[in-house]
């Protein structure tokens, strides 16, 4: 039963979203210049208050640095979502949103099928869209944002941050973003966590000219001078032309893939299912 709850909310999503990614292609594709910068407020307003966050995906993959066996493959999912509570009536165009983000790691090779891990990640903040001129260009954020595993004792893990985050785009086929955050560590298990998980992200999205391949790279800088980060690369096909079903390809290195293993190195390849916006995702 819990599976057939993945798959419905992953639906439910993939519904909510369509329309809002359709607007959003048609504001910053061809047809562009038809608007001026109050008629892109008045489309982002008229948008689906509830909609796709970051990217939904449902992946089986395994290790690439070891032999693959039960205890080193896996399943990864995450379901991401937001909802809108405002309008953009607050200073420069900006408006309020709820979003919730759960990331799981499940061991279905293992007897008994159990969660290795469940990563919740609520967070409330403030987007404000930028233009120039009568073109929408990008946008900012900022976000106070909770994660945690949900667990007690030695496997507890939690941490919050205020994230500043921003997005461009470059042209209707590649985006670039940002992302820092300023880390407040409440989890006595993961007092270093910044070592691993990081302090700040950056990385570019691709769409090809006919919308059936994207493909997004994101680095993650993680605590110190030296050049260390984690590398997250996924690679997706549009299974129909019209819809935001890919897919996917996803390879994970480095460390603080999940909460509970966040100071352990993996390295996975994964395939599986793919839900995003018709244009670009959310990081």
């Amino acid at each position: 039963m819990r599976f057939f709850r993945i798959i419905i909310v992953l639906v439910l999503a993939s519904a909510a979203s369509h329309s809002h990614a359709q607007i959003t292609t048609r504001m910053l594709g061809k047809e562009i210049k038809e608007f001026n910068a109050d008629s892109l407020i008045k489309d982002i307003d008229r948008r689906p208050f509830f909609g796709i966050y970051k990217d939904n995906y449902f992946a089986l993959g395994t290790t690439l640095n070891h032999k693959p066996s039960e205890f080193n493959s896996d399943v990864k999912f995450q379901i991401s979502f937001r909802q809108r509570l405002t309008k953009s009536i607050l200073p420069f165009h900006s408006y309020l949103f709820l979003s919730y983000s759960q990331k799981a790691m499940w061991n279905i090779f293992e007897e008994s099928l159990p969660f290795h891990d469940l990563n919740f990640n609520p967070g409330i903040g403030i987007q404000t869209p930028i233009f120039s001129k009568t073109r929408l260009i990008g946008s900012t954020l900022i976000m106070l944002e909770h994660e945690s595993n949900g667990r007690d004792g030695e496997a507890s893990r939690s941490w919050n941050k205020i994230s500043f985050a921003g997005s461009a785009f470059v042209s209707r086929n590649l985006m670039v973003h940002a992302k820092a955050w300023i880390p407040i560590i409440d989890g006595q298990q993961n007092k270093d966590i910044l070592k691993y998980s990081g302090i700040f992200q950056g990385g570019a999205q691709f769409i090809s000219e006919n919308k059936r391949w994207v493909a997004d790279v994101t680095f993650v800088k993680r605590q110190g001078w030296n050049m260390n980060f984690n590398t997250i690369i996924n690679v997706g096909f549009r299974i129909r032309k019209q819809d935001n079903q890919f897919i996917m390809l996803h390879f994970y290195d480095g460390y603080g893939e999940n909460l509970l293993d966040y100071n352990k190195y993996h390295c996975r390849l994964r395939l599986g299912l793919l839900i995003r916006p018709t244009f670009f995702s959310d990081f």
